[in-house]
């Protein structure tokens, strides 16, 4: 189903009640550490909302160090971790743009890859913080 996911949809419902909805944008939990292509199923999310949703870039460095990915499970203590926020990504292009159905797929990778931009720049910042701490 891909973009079109029932969980997708629900999100995007979510997204109009005015609900606050945290996505790993790569569509997966990244194990190996790399920069992945974000999946245009976070376009969507966008771009089909009723109104402009907030969309406030997170990047974090260290979480496998205090809940490892592997067994045993279990989270470990005075383990250093950074967190990046970065500032709300400002999407007001997008209001005199509305998708219209000839244009989604468009519109879902014009969002996807400004938010893959702003999101690289964010880890960044996280990869220099986390090193300099």
């Amino acid at each position: 189903d891909g973009v079109y996911q029932r969980g997708m949809d629900f999100l995007i419902t979510k997204l109009n009640q005015g609900g606050w909805v945290h996505v790993f944008p790569e569509g997966k939990v990244n194990l190996e550490k790399k920069f992945i292509r974000l999946k245009w199923g976070v376009g969507r999310l966008i771009a089909e909302c009723s109104q402009l949703p907030i969309v406030l870039p997170l990047w974090h460095i260290g979480m496998d160090n205090i809940l490892p990915n592997h067994r045993p499970y279990i989270p470990r203590v005075f383990q250093k971790l950074t967190v990046a926020v970065g500032d709300p990504i400002d999407l007001s292009f997008l209001t005199s743009n509305k998708t219209s159905p000839s244009n989604a797929v468009t519109s879902r990778k014009e969002i996807t890859d400004l938010l893959q931009a702003k999101l690289q720049s964010l880890k960044l910042v996280a990869e220099e913080i986390h090193e300099n701490q």
